[in-house]
């Protein structure tokens, strides 16, 4: 696959299939993400891959309840300004992602795996975030799709470790659970500000010196 189509369709897929994902292929997914950069080259993570339906299962209500807060907290501004305008724009888009994550939710315990990613002693996640997205462009080569999400480590951290085996005392850190499975969707190029929105040169404030109005990689369009 070209790298461009790699970065440019990696996107998150949640609605995914419960075919299982073969061990051949989690391997090179656990493989490329071990060779993602760390600072100082410490290699500071451990993951996890959760193919055990039951353990799955454990998990889910933990999800889901997770899920729930998320609409009533972090999201509910923007949740409740989308049901109330539900034909604006961002409302659509809005309610798009709240569909794909509700589905997710709901769904959880059909997803056949889960890659957590843990570190120690980096707050930023600078040296776990770059393993963790090669891992989900390893997944997208094999035609896996993933979803990064933190809200387990947010809202039900302890209980997530107790189901895991995950020693509190060691202090790591959970950066992120990826869901992967084949999608039921097709893939695509997402939807985006444009660059020249979001990015400055040299100063902040600073216009970027060049606009991208459509994607630069459009696959065979």
């Amino acid at each position: 696959m070209d790298v461009f189509e790699a970065l440019y369709t990696t996107r998150a897929m949640r609605r995914v299939k419960p075919d299982p994902v073969p061990m051949e292929v989690q391997a090179q997914i656990l493989d490329a993400a071990v060779r993602g950069p760390s600072g100082g080259n410490t290699q500071g993570w451990r993951f996890l891959m959760v193919d055990d339906p039951e353990v799955i299962k454990q998990l889910a209500p933990l999800y889901q309840d997770s899920v729930r807060q998320l609409w009533e907290t972090i999201y509910a501004e923007r949740y409740q300004a989308a049901l109330a305008d539900p034909e604006a724009a961002q409302s659509k888009t809005m309610m798009k992602m709240v569909s794909s994550v509700q589905w997710a939710a709901d769904n959880f315990e059909n997803v056949p795996l889960l890659l957590f990613g843990f570190t120690r002693g980096d707050t930023s996640g600078g040296s776990i975030w770059p393993a963790l997205w090669s891992a989900q462009l390893a997944a997208r080569a094999h035609g896996v799709g993933s979803a990064p999400t933190s809200i387990l480590s947010f809202f039900h951290p302890d209980e997530t470790y107790d189901i895991l085996g995950i020693p509190k005392e060691e202090n790591w850190i959970m950066a992120a659970m990826i869901t992967m499975g084949y999608p039921k969707g097709t893939w695509g190029v997402a939807k985006r500000r444009p660059a020249q929105e979001v990015s400055f040169r040299n100063k902040w404030g600073n216009d970027i010196g060049f606009e991208i109005n459509e994607p630069l990689w459009q696959g065979n369009k």
